[in-house]
């Protein structure tokens, strides 16, 4: 007579899905960018002209494989609540350790870099207090020229030293100031769309508010 078949233990299925959602291409890429922060920062640190151009690739591959492990998830139906947490840290552990650094070796002022990482804490709070609401609220253009802005301003920075990068033109450019004036610019950006942010989260609340009266 045969055995009935013993199913599997609650917390041993609870494991394994829980190693199957984060043990995925996606995943690994967004944890390899966090492992590749301390590097970025070495080579930054480093100060040499050879160091810095080392430090800006860097940081440019770890900003092509934020584009990818996004891709990757959406386009073969892997996107999981780790992704969801780590994708966003990710970014924004690389970019809050470069403009701090960056600030210890006077490559920016200071004073940016606090209203940038206010800005940053600030949403990110609103955000998840909106989630637990049951409220998405979607990046908006400003968020998107922020990110762009800020992620060619902090590669200038990271370059720092003057170089030819413009066609036709003999004189090399000093990419610290264009870095600054680019961050600067992002920090415009980044105002307005944490304006935004806030206008979109009440106008969420009052309408859910009116949806449960109704």
């Amino acid at each position: 007579m045969s055995r009935p078949a013993v199913s599997e233990r609650p917390a041993t299925t609870a494991r394994r899905a829980f190693r199957e959602d984060v043990w995925n291409l996606p995943n690994v890429l967004t944890m390899a960018r966090v492992l590749m922060i301390p590097v970025v920062l070495w080579y930054v640190v480093s100060g040499t002209p050879r160091d810095a151009f080392i430090g800006a690739w860097l940081y440019g591959a770890t900003a092509i494989t934020d584009l990818l492990d996004g891709w990757l998830a959406r386009k073969w139906n892997l996107i999981s609540v780790f992704g969801k947490f780590m994708d966003p840290l990710a970014d924004k552990l690389l970019v809050m350790a470069l403009l701090v650094y960056l600030t210890r070796m006077g490559r920016i002022p200071p004073w940016i870099v606090v209203v940038l990482l206010g800005r940053e804490i600030s949403v990110t709070g609103l955000r998840s207090i909106a989630s637990s609401e049951g409220v998405v609220i979607a990046a908006g253009e400003s968020g998107k020229w922020k990110a762009a802005l800020q992620m060619v301003g902090i590669a200038c920075l990271v370059l720092h030293f003057p170089h030819r990068v413009v066609p036709f033109w003999a004189h090399p450019v000093d990419l610290n100031i264009v870095g600054q004036w680019l961050v600067l610019l992002s920090l415009v950006f980044s105002v307005t769309s944490a304006v935004e942010y806030l206008w979109l989260f009440l106008a969420a609340v009052e309408a859910q508010g009116q949806r449960k009266q109704g």
